[in-house]
C-alpha cells in the first residue's frame, strides 16, 4: 500500500482521522483536573457553612494546590523526559484521581489539604504532558488549532465547575456531592488518558514516531543568561495571575457575602434543565460572575492572538491590561457597583495580558533557553498562587468584609503596571523587539 493511500485509509495512524480522535482524548485529560481545580471555589459558601472552617481554610486549599505545583514544576518534565510521555501521563492522571478522591471524601480539613497537595503534584505536570503530546502528534500540521481545542476544553471544565457546583449542593444535598463531581470527571479524563495510551502505542509502532521531550523543563545554567525584560515579564506575570485567580477562588463567596447574589438561578423542572437555565443566567448566580473572566477569555483569546500577531506592541498591552485590573478591583471593594461590570473589565485584563505576555518570551530568550524560561515563569507565577489565596481568606476572616483584600489585589494589579512600564522601557533599550508586529 502506498503512503498517499495509507494517509487516506479511515482510522490509520497517518491519517487525519485518527490524528483529531487523539486530540478529542488529549483534550479531556484536563478537563477534569480543571473542575476539579475550581469547585473548591465555586462551592465556597457552602463549604464554609457546612465545613465550620473560614474562608482561610478556602483559601489554603488553593495554597496547597500551588504549593504541589511549585515541586512538580523542577521534576514534572524531567520525569516526562525519563519515563516517557505515557508513562509519566499516567502517573500525573492517577494522581489527580487520588487527590480528588480524597478531598471528595475526607473527613477532616487536613485531609482536604493532603487532598490537594496530591491533586496539585498530578494537576500541573499533567498539563505540560498534554502539551507535549499534541506537539507530538500536530508538529508541522494543525499545531495551533490543536493548542486552541485543549485549552478551550480545559476552561469548559473550569466554566462549568462555577456554574454547577452551588447547583450540584443544592440539588444533591450539600458540597461534597460537587467535590464527588469532580471526583467523577477526573475519571473521566483518567479513562480518556488511557485511550490516548493505546492509540499512541499503536501509532508509534505503525509510524515509528520519536518521543517527544516535554520542553517546559528548567536548567539552571540557563537562568543566570536572562535580561531584565525576561525578569520584568516574569514579575508581571506573578502579579498579574495572583490578582486573578487567588481573587476568583473566594469571588462566589465575595458576591454572596456583599451583594446577597443568588447561588443557583431560580428554576423548575430537571437536572440538566437547572443546569441550562443556569447557564442562561450566567449574570444573575454568584459562581456565573466568577466564570465571567474564563468565559471572556474562551470567546476572545483566538482573537486576541491574531491582533498581537497583526500589530505587536506586547509591551503596550500589558500595560493596558494591568492598568484595567486596578479600578476593577479597587470598585469591587469600595462601592455597591453590581460585580457583572468590573468582572467584564477582568475579563478583557485576562484577554490582553497573557495573549501579549506568552509569546513574549521566545522574543526575549534563546531559543535553547524557551523551555527554561517557560518552566520558571510558571514555578515563580504558583508562588504568587500559593501566597495569595491564603492571605485573600485570612484577610476575610480577620476584617469580615473583602474590602482589604480587594486593595490588596488592585496593588498587586498598580506593581504589575510598574513592571510592564519597566519592560516597556527595556524593550525599547533593545530596539523595540515587543512592539514589533
Amino acid at each position: 500500500m502506498s503512503d498517499s493511500q495509507r494517509s487516506i485509509e479511515f482510522m490509520h495512524p497517518a491519517g487525519k482521522a485518527y490524528r483529531f480522535t487523539i486530540l478529542i482524548f488529549v483534550s479531556l485529560l484536563t478537563f477534569g483536573s480543571y473542575f476539579a481545580y475550581d469547585i473548591i471555589g465555586a462551592v465556597a459558601p457552602s463549604l464554609v457553612e457546612d465545613l465550620g472552617g473560614g474562608r482561610e481554610t478556602v483559601g489554603t486549599m488553593y495554597t496547597m494546590y500551588s504549593i504541589a505545583a511549585i515541586l512538580s514544576v523542577l521534576i514534572g518534565g524531567i520525569l516526562i523526559d525519563r519515563l516517557g510521555t505515557r508513562l509519566a501521563s499516567m502517573i500525573f492522571s492517577i494522581l489527580v484521581f487520588i487527590g480528588a478522591g480524597v478531598v471528595a471524601f475526607g473527613q477532616s480539613i487536613p485531609l482536604l489539604f493532603f487532598g490537594r497537595f496530591i491533586f496539585g503534584a498530578g494537576s500541573e505536570p499533567l498539563i505540560v504532558a498534554q502539551m507535549a503530546m499534541v506537539s507530538r502528534w500536530f508538529k508541522g500540521k494543525e499545531l495551533a488549532l490543536a493548542f486552541g481545542v485543549t485549552l478551550t476544553v480545559s476552561r469548559i471544565g473550569t466554566l462549568f465547575s462555577f456554574n454547577t457546583g452551588e447547583l450540584i449542593a443544592h440539588r444533591f444535598g450539600g458540597y461534597r456531592y460537587a467535590l464527588i463531581a469532580a471526583l467523577l470527571f477526573c475519571a473521566v479524563s483518567l479513562a480518556a488518558n488511557i485511550v490516548y495510551v493505546l492509540m499512541d502505542r499503536r501509532g508509534e509502532r505503525l509510524l515509528r514516531l520519536k518521543e517527544q521531550e516535554s520542553g517546559d523543563k528548567i536548567v539552571f545554567g540557563d537562568i543566570k543568561k536572562f535580561r531584565s525584560n525576561f525578569w520584568f515579564v516574569t514579575f508581571l506575570c506573578v502579579t498579574f495571575y495572583s490578582a486573578i485567580f487567588p481573587f476568583t477562588a473566594l469571588s462566589t463567596d465575595f458576591f454572596v457575602d456583599k451583594w446577597g447574589v443568588s447561588r443557583v438561578a431560580e428554576t423548575t423542572g430537571g437536572f440538566l434543565r437547572q443546569v441550562l437555565n443556569n447557564f442562561l443566567h450566567m449574570t444573575g448566580t454568584a459562581g456565573g460572575i466568577s466564570s465571567i473572566i474564563i468565559f471572556a477569555s474562551m470567546v476572545c483569546a483566538p482573537f486576541a492572538g491574531h491582533l498581537v500577531d497583526k500589530i505587536g506592541k506586547r509591551a503596550s498591552l500589558m500595560i493596558i491590561g494591568s492598568l484595567i485590573l486596578i479600578p476593577s478591583h479597587l470598585t469591587m471593594g469600595l462601592t455597591q457597583l453590581y460585580p457583572v461590570y468590573p468582572m467584564i473589565a477582568l475579563g478583557v485584563a485576562f484577554v490582553l495580558i497573557p495573549a501579549a505576555m506568552w509569546p513574549s518570551i521566545p522574543l526575549i530568550v534563546r531559543k535553547e533557553a524557551v523551555g527554561t524560561a517557560f518552566g520558571l515563569m510558571t514555578m515563580i507565577q504558583n508562588i504568587g498562587l500559593a501566597l495569595f489565596p491564603f492571605l485573600n481568606g485570612k484577610l476575610r476572616d480577620l476584617t469580615h468584609t473583602y474590602t482589604a483584600s480587594m486593595i490588596m489585589f488592585a496593588s498587586l494589579g498598580f506593581f504589575g503596571l510598574i513592571f510592564a512600564f519597566l519592560l516597556k522601557r527595556a524593550d525599547r533599550n533593545s530596539g523595540n523587539i515587543l512592539e514589533r508586529p
